[in-house]
């Protein structure tokens, strides 16, 4: 598992740093997704997070599948594979762009609610203790990349980096 915070107005990293019509969803009520586009070609899956009014999202950044894993590997295509065939598990979801594509995540489900049929997070094994956890800067972005807001397993082979 793997995921960064975004803060919002007060973090230049955030889409919500400056309010748009993209963001707008960054700002409430909680429990919705944020998916947006990057880059022109990938799709990256948030959760909102903050009171309604206040923006604040967590990217999905990986997880470790624990099913379904030969459709997420049909999803992700041939890169899901190794040379005798097998699936990688280990990179079906490891990073942002591929989470999206091996849940078929895109923008029709921007403003999802996550207790709908369509896009839901469930329970799982519940919370890890503190001492699986580590804190570390985000990956990938340039500004506020000092910023200790992602949130690893710590010793997780499915990690995005």
């Amino acid at each position: 598992m793997e995921a960064e915070a975004y803060s919002g107005p007060d973090d230049p990293a955030s889409h919500a740093f400056r309010r748009t019509p993209r963001s707008e969803i960054m700002y409430g009520p909680p429990g919705f997704a944020y998916v947006y586009f990057t880059y022109g070609t990938h799709w990256c899956a948030n959760v909102v997070c903050e009171s309604d009014g206040t923006a604040g999202a967590v990217l999905l950044r990986a997880l470790e599948p624990v099913e379904g894993m030969e459709v997420m590997a049909r999803r992700r295509g041939g890169v899901a594979y190794d040379k005798e065939g097998k699936i990688k598990e280990r990179s079906l979801c490891s990073g942002p762009a591929k989470l999206t594509q091996a849940l078929d995540i895109d923008g029709t489900l921007n403003g999802c609610d996550l207790r709908s049929p369509l896009l839901w997070i469930s329970k799982g094994i519940g919370p890890l203790p503190d001492a699986a956890v580590a804190v570390t800067p985000r990956v990938g972005i340039n500004r506020a990349a000092g910023r200790l807001a992602r949130f690893i397993r710590k010793d997780s082979p499915f990690l995005s980096r």
